[in-house]
């Protein structure tokens, strides 16, 4: 059973940074790919960034040069760095790890940018 626990939402102005930190507690040397996807009130979830356990990165063009992805091997953890935050980043974001062929999912946390 493969859990992920996400933590590092909550209220900023526009313009500030939040981190979102996502936890999986199975480790493995297969390929595999973590990311953060979003969903605003009303509109489908959509892709925030990703990154695979070779270090291929992948943005929505929403958030290229103000989101970081990033991830600690060792410690099977994604990281998401948000600078210059925008009130159209709200929404709530889901940890994302796919493992042959199988997506596993966060609980979500939201993230409320306010103008």
């Amino acid at each position: 059973q493969v859990q992920l626990v996400e933590s590092g939402g909550g209220l900023v102005q526009a313009g500030g940074s939040l981190r979102l930190s996502c936890a999986v507690s199975r480790s493995t040397f297969i390929y595999n790919v973590m990311g953060w996807y979003r969903q605003a009130p009303g509109t489908q979830r959509e892709l925030v960034a990703t990154i695979s356990s070779t270090g291929s990165t992948n943005y929505a063009d929403s958030v290229k040069g103000r989101f970081t992805i990033s991830r600690d091997g060792a410690k099977n953890t994604v990281f998401l760095q948000m600078n210059s935050l925008k009130p159209e980043d709200t929404a709530v974001y889901y940890c994302n790890y796919f493992l042959l062929d199988t997506d596993y999912w966060g609980q979500g946390m939201r993230v409320t940018v306010s103008s």
